[in-house]
């Protein structure tokens, strides 16, 4: 890794980073890397080929494939920091959750893959942990939501498995508004839970770009597809992607 390369710390119960899983590590890279203005540097991954995404210095996500014949669907997956990732296991079990893979050591930490009680998936991260560093940039995600059937359900799930409610109020805060669940770290909204019919329970990442409209041009250009017409939402306008392989994603330009 690059000298000059900083690593994002997350805060603790917050999504920390955002990974996705490709068929194809050179066809990732040549979708999102003109997309997003992405560089990437090799990196270590413990399925396959890995690569880590970096912008304006520092590394804002991963992208790896797999090898052999297990081709499980391209997908991203955002991850949330913890303190313990056994610990923080074993309450996704408690609380009706599935833990798929982990936890386990992987470079710096400890990560597990799991699932929530409508089969969204996501990742926890025991690692480097501190002040919410993340990256406001052009291209950097910004905002994960969890789309599901029964978003308060969904909110209580999460609460009690990272433990929302037991955090200092002045760094965290769960609020309704817009009609999402919105979860709020250190004075930033970062997440969201809202209610969705149109596809499967799954956690959604967006990117910030400059031109929304622009965004989604170019990504069919690049051989991606659009899964809509751009909309003006209180967050900013969207428009949501899949990428050559299939990944599903959204874009923003922040309100």
């Amino acid at each position: 890794m690059s000298e000059q390369t900083v690593t994002v710390r997350c805060v603790p119960a917050a999504p920390c980073w955002v990974s996705l899983m490709a068929r194809d590590l050179t066809v990732a890279q040549e979708f999102y890397g003109p997309l997003l203005g992405w560089s990437f540097q090799d990196g270590r991954h413990g399925f396959g080929p890995y690569v880590r995404v970096v912008l304006d210095g520092v590394e804002v996500a991963g992208i790896g494939a797999t090898e052999g014949e297990w081709q499980p669907p391209v997908a991203w997956t955002s991850y949330f920091g913890t303190e313990s990732a056994d610990d923080t296991a074993a309450r996704i079990r408690e609380r009706g959750g599935t833990v798929a893979i982990g936890p386990l050591a992987f470079d710096a930490g400890r990560m597990a893959l799991a699932s929530d009680l409508t089969g969204a998936a996501f990742g926890i991260w025991e690692g480097a942990l501190g002040s919410n560093t993340r990256v406001s940039s052009t291209g950097a995600p910004v905002w994960i939501e969890l789309r599901t059937g029964d978003p308060f359900q969904a909110a209580l799930f999460y609460g009690e498995v990272f433990r929302w409610d037991e955090r200092d109020p002045d760094r965290f805060e769960v609020r309704y508004e817009n009609e999402r669940v919105v979860l709020r770290a250190e004075h930033r909204s970062v997440a969201a839970l809202r209610r969705a019919e149109d596809v499967g329970s799954h956690w959604e990442v967006f990117f910030s770009v400059a031109d929304t409209d622009l965004a989604v041009r170019r990504a069919v250009e690049l051989g991606g597809a659009a899964e809509g017409p751009a909309t003006d939402t209180p967050y900013g306008r969207v428009a949501r992607l899949r990428d050559r392989e299939g990944g599903l994603f959204s874009v923003i330009t922040p309100a």
